[in-house]
């Protein structure tokens, strides 16, 4: 049963970044005895509607998992047919995306997708990168681990060319290395699906962020649900390793 209730959010405490593991596409497509191309395509659905959300709330930064480094595992038709939809997903939407000032940004290597993939990607990034609104932030080919050795070798690098002394380093210096450079850490994390485990998921970012885990499949992600899971962020108390 969808969520259709009313939540009172404290619209000066919604969190500036919100990141999103959208999980459970393929059990949703199995539970209807659906092909898992299906599941993707109704996630994609529930992805524009949580976009906009996220801007009539006054969220700044939203940041989605949409394929992991680990991803490449999966059938050959099911990879390829995520990116399929990943250029429909770009070309419909984008001009909406566009009119409503959102900027989007590509988390991870796309290079490795197909070439069409990368025209689709390109194209929203070269449209939308003046506009001002949300930051929406899509990680593709993206692994924390993968992110953070990049980030290493770059500072490795330095340190080897004598334009930096190790000890110099700061968490400061690494964080300017990663792609949320300038942004602020996530507040909170939501994964749907009912797993409980980060996948490799801005590891560096999340280290105080708060975490919400739902039982919902992401394609059953409605708007409703993302303010449940807003209110119950508003609900705690972060101390930061404090009192």
């Amino acid at each position: 049963m969808k969520d259709t209730k009313q939540y009172q959010l404290d619209r000066e405490n919604v969190p500036q970044h919100v990141a999103i593991v959208m999980d459970g596409n393929g059990r949703w497509a199995k539970k209807r005895s659906l092909p898992r191309l299906a599941g993707h395509n109704a996630g994609m659905a529930a992805l524009k509607e949580i976009v906009k959300r996220s801007d009539v709330l006054g969220v700044k930064y939203l940041t989605v998992y949409a394929f992991s480094t680990e991803n490449w595992k999966r059938p050959a038709d099911e990879v390829s047919g995520i990116f399929k939809l990943l250029i429909v997903y770009m070309k419909k939407e984008l001009a909406e995306l566009h009119a409503n000032n959102v900027h989007v940004q590509i988390f991870g290597d796309y290079s490795r997708l197909p070439k069409d993939s990368i025209d689709a990607l390109e194209t929203a990034l070269e449209k939308t990168k003046n506009n001002t609104g949300l930051k929406f932030n899509i990680a593709l080919n993206y692994g924390g681990r993968d992110e953070m050795m990049q980030a290493i070798r770059r500072l490795a690098a330095k340190c080897c060319d004598g334009t930096l002394k190790p000890e110099e380093l700061s968490e400061e210096m690494v964080a300017q290395q990663l792609y949320t450079a300038g942004m602020p850490d996530p507040e909170l994390i939501i994964r749907t699906s009912g797993e409980l485990r980060l996948s490799n998921f801005l590891l560096w970012q999340s280290a105080y962020s708060e975490f919400v885990f739902t039982d919902v499949l992401w394609p059953d992600f409605t708007p409703e649900e993302y303010e449940r899971c807003i209110a119950e962020f508003q609900g705690r108390k972060r101390r930061y390793g404090g009192v």
